[in-house]
Order: C-alpha cells, then sequence, then structure tokens
C-alpha cells in the first residue's frame, strides 16, 4: 500500500463550511507538501459565509476576497458540496467514515442577547438579521422590517452599527449600484425614517 499523503493515496478532508476559514483551511491543505483532496461541505446553496452575507453591500473592496476563493475552488483537488447540512443530511459519523479527517469552520454568524428591557418587542431585530435580509441570505430574505417610523436606534459602535446605520441612511440611488438584494431596495425606498440613533 502507497504511504497516505501522496498522488497514489491522498488524504481525504472534510470542511464542514465555506466561509473565509474553510476556505483558508482548503488552500493551506491544497499548498500542502501532502497530497489532500478536499470536500467543502455547505448549508446553503452558494459558497463564501459571511463575505457574500455579512459584508455590507456598498463595501465591495472587502467581498475582492471571493475572488481567491474561487481561485482556490478551481482546484482540481476541491469539491464544493452545497445545500447539505452536515447533522441533518448526513452525519458526523457518516464523513468520518468517508474521510481521513473533518474540519468544521463554522458558526461566526449568531447574535448574543444584549439581556435589556425591549429586546424581544416587535420591531426590534438583531444584526445579524437585518444585515442577512439586505443581503439576501437565505435565512433572512423572507424577514420584514418595518421602516415606516420617524426613528431608528441601533446598539452598538462597531462596524456592523456602522454598516447597518450607514444602509439605513444611504438613497436608493447610493445603494442602487451596490449588491443589496432587491427585496431590500425596495423596502428602503419606501423607508420614513428621519432620525438614526447608535
Amino acid at each position: 500500500m502507497t504511504k497516505l499523503g501522496t498522488d497514489d493515496n491522498p488524504l481525504l478532508i472534510a470542511i464542514v463550511g465555506s466561509g473565509p476559514s474553510g476556505f483558508y483551511a482548503a488552500e493551506a491543505l491544497i499548498k500542502s507538501d501532502v497530497k489532500a483532496n478536499v470536500d467543502i461541505i455547505e448549508r446553503l446553496p452558494s459558497p463564501y459565509g459571511l463575505v457574500r452575507s455579512g459584508v455590507a453591500p456598498d463595501h465591495q473592496k472587502l467581498k475582492q476576497a471571493i475572488n481567491l476563493y474561487k481561485t482556490i475552488a478551481g482546484a482540481p483537488d476541491f469539491n464544493l458540496i452545497a445545500n447539505v447540512t452536515v447533522g441533518k443530511d448526513i452525519s458526523v459519523e457518516e464523513l468520518c467514515k468517508t474521510h481521513h479527517a473533518v474540519i468544521f469552520t463554522c458558526g461566526a454568524e449568531t447574535d448574543r442577547k444584549l439581556g435589556i428591557p425591549g429586546e424581544d418587542l416587535r420591531g426590534s431585530h438583531t444584526a445579524t438579521e437585518f444585515v442577512g435580509w439586505y443581503n439576501g441570505h437565505p435565512d433572512y430574505r423572507e424577514l420584514e422590517f418595518d421602516l415606516s417610523q420617524d426613528v431608528a436606534v441601533i446598539i452598538g459602535q462597531g462596524n456592523v452599527a456602522a454598516d447597518v446605520s450607514r444602509i439605513l441612511s444611504k438613497t436608493v440611488d447610493e445603494l442602487k449600484h451596490t449588491d443589496i438584494a432587491q427585496h431590500a431596495l425596495d423596502v428602503l425606498a419606501e423607508s420614513k425614517l428621519k432620525e438614526i440613533h447608535v
């Protein structure tokens, strides 16, 4: 039998999640001295994780990382398996039987509760929901956001809070040349917001 990790006997590696960490793990494996065939398994129909669905649509420069990911995906030792949920469509045990190793690179898209009064009231949304909605993420695109009020309040002062306030304050003309989801652009076109408090 030939040595494992050679052209005749490559390692079979499963990577769960196709965001940045998944693609960088795939790149490291493909470029290593050890021969490996890489299967990236993605729950969604399209890859790239938060680079696709978490970066503001008016920040195209940040999304240029996708070009590198496309290069990695073009490697002959790379295989993307989309629309497959590990734990539902295939078990971890099954992956372990068909692959030499399984790397988990998923899970950075959830919010934490703030523990403040009113956060569960109607009209109160997490940044993950709003960002996913305006980026057309399949988990969030069906959500409804009521922008018929005069005032919006954003709790936070990080990059995502800045993205949310910027998207809410831009005109449709400023947003229509970005890759914002059309359903979000239609709702933002009807926005009655006059004040945004951060």
